[in-house]
């Protein structure tokens, strides 16, 4: 087995971009990171590829298993053609033996796999953040009703915006479950320029508010739907998430993609009703100390 570690996104990005690509829709996450770390273009916050881990471990027939890293964020593994070798996570963590983790996010039996082994190795424990599931849609169902106005997030949102980012956090989409007071006002801003996150209105009220996330070749992904307390209950999550879906569908992009969080049975039901299917399960595991007896 053969670790390589990278320093270099784009010397990354040519030995595993072509890799990850014959699973596009599982590997949206790490996809997007190398991406970014490639075009260089932004190195706001964790996108500043100084800081990431990026690694490999192959044999004589090609790479077995890919991880990158964008702290503060867990570890990204793929293992190729999601065909576990337990020689290759085993040098992965051999690899990575100085490099602190807080965590992996990966299709859920890797991801297990992995979490195992390396808190073996660590003295640590391992928990689930979230159980999560991926979806992909390639055609809207045309029977979901369009509710209300759509349009980009916009400067008179602010009032409110930063607290559903909030709550959508805290609602366990980043592992968080903890509501905090709004407070990083870059990530509002980056939010706002990027022009990537939608509210749905009705009567001129903002309601709901979804979004893309990263944009690969042939899917994008879809998210940050949120829907605020008062006004659940009334399809407008579901609207919401049909409209921008087709507004990816008509930008060209062949399939939307986003994860759930299976515990929330409502937004796996509400995504398979506007026509998102399921492609693979994943988790986001949480690693710590063992605690002292």
């Amino acid at each position: 087995m053969q670790f390589t570690p990278y320093t270099n996104p784009t010397a990354f990005h040519s030995a595993t971009y072509d890799l990850l690509m014959q699973h596009e829709a599982q590997n949206i996450i790490p996809l997007g990171n190398i991406i970014i770390g490639h075009k260089g273009e932004d190195k706001t916050g964790w996108r500043n590829p100084a800081n990431w881990f990026m690694a490999t471990v192959s044999n004589s027939t090609g790479i077995l298993l890919t991880a990158i890293m964008t702290p503060p964020h867990n570890v990204a593994l793929y293992a190729t053609d999601n065909v576990i070798n337990h020689a290759a996570i085993a040098c992965m963590i051999s690899g990575m033996a100085d490099t602190p983790i807080p965590g992996v996010l990966a299709e859920k039996t890797l991801a297990e796999t992995f979490a195992k082994a390396y808190t073996a190795t660590k003295g640590m424990k391992y928990e689930v953040a979230m159980d999560q599931r991926i979806y992909e849609l390639t055609e809207v169902n045309l029977q979901i009703p369009k509710i209300g106005t759509l349009r980009l997030l916009e400067e008179r949102d602010m009032p409110f915006f930063p607290y559903w980012d909030s709550a959508f956090g805290a609602a366990g989409v980043y592992g968080t479950k903890t509501l905090q007071e709004p407070s990083d006002i870059d990530l509002y801003r980056y939010h706002l320029d990027t022009q990537k996150v939608y509210i749905l209105e009705v009567d001129g009220i903002p309601v709901t508010m979804s979004g893309f996330s990263r944009a690969m070749q042939n899917v994008i992904g879809v998210g940050r739907v949120y829907t605020p307390p008062y006004y659940r209950g009334n399809g407008y999550a579901t609207s919401c998430v049909a409209q921008v879906s087709q507004i990816a569908l008509d930008k060209g992009f062949a399939k939307c993609v986003l994860y759930t969080d299976l515990a929330n049975p409502t937004s796996n039901s509400i995504y398979q009703k506007i026509g998102y299917k399921p492609i693979c399960d994943s988790y986001m595991l949480k690693f710590s100390l063992l605690e002292s007896r």
